[in-house]
């Protein structure tokens, strides 16, 4: 990819790595003092714990110590430096906040580089099971260092499919409520963790054949995005297009699979 070879992927992977078991470090300590946690309340039934933004900075401080230059985009404090470079991070510090709130062990650290928008590095640090998942673009995917390839499943009676539903006020539930129907019909079962970074990661590793969601921000899925595609499956909005618009990955209705599946239920949520 142009401009790619100018940085080292391997050691942004590394530097990646060093910022997501920071961020993992600040949870961990959180998880012990769950109980008597402040959380506020980012809109209706989307919260925000000192957690987060602990974790954040603890992530940002190892990054913007490697690249300074680099522009970031990062959940809890938004865009810095946009446009300085076409480099940018990409940063959940703890994606699934409302299940680390409740104790169900469900969450992870995300972080993706990219570069005009193509994820280039790529981790997933599922802090509760001390699972890493990393890929470098055109190097494969893996989990905690052993690669990690989607599954062969081209039946979709036999297929397990991972989502997201609604939960704030503001969203379609009647969208999501079709969504559901029509994939539920056609499968062997749809499952809910919580935590769209885990999901995808799910799908590279091959626990589920096929990932969907609406609503989705780029720190959602920039990570899972390369992991999927790095072990051999695709990613793409509900039309069959590029989630990667305009230099910039964009928020969009997300539909991952091994490849395999992916027209079938493609089909299946562009007619719902």
């Amino acid at each position: 990819m142009s401009g790619a070879s100018n940085l080292d992927l391997q050691r942004a992977l590394h530097i990646a790595l060093a910022g997501a078991q920071a961020g993992a470090g600040v949870i961990r300590k959180g998880a012990e003092q769950r109980a008597s946690l402040v959380i506020d309340t980012k809109s209706p039934r989307d919260f925000v714990s000192r957690v987060d933004r602990d974790a954040e900075a603890a992530i940002l401080a190892v990054l913007q110590a490697a690249y300074p230059e680099h522009a970031v985009l990062a959940e809890e404090t938004g865009v810095q430096r946009p446009g300085a470079s076409p480099w940018q991070w990409i940063i959940d510090p703890l994606d699934g906040t409302t299940n680390f709130l409740h104790g169900v062990p469900a969450y992870a650290v995300s972080i993706a580089l990219t570069h005009l928008g193509e994820p280039q590095v790529a981790v997933v640090l599922d802090v509760a099971h001390a699972e890493t998942f990393t890929a470098i673009r055109g190097g494969g995917a893996k989990l905690n260092n052993t690669p990690i390839h989607v599954t062969s499943c081209a039946r979709l009676d036999e297929s397990l499919i991972g989502t997201g539903f609604a939960f704030r006020p503001d969203q379609d539930f009647d969208l999501y409520t079709r969504l559901f129907k029509a994939v539920a019909k056609h499968t062997a079962g749809l499952r809910r963790p919580g935590s769209a970074a885990i999901d995808l990661a799910w799908v590279a590793c091959g626990r589920y054949d096929g990932f969907f969601e609406v609503g989705l921000k780029p720190w959602d899925m920039a990570a899972g995005h390369l992991l999927v595609t790095e072990a051999g499956g695709m990613v793409s909005d509900f039309a069959g297009a590029s989630l990667v618009q305009g230099g910039q990955l964009a928020p969009s209705p997300l539909l991952a699979s091994n490849g395999l599946l992916h027209e079938a239920l493609r089909n299946l949520l562009a007619n719902a």
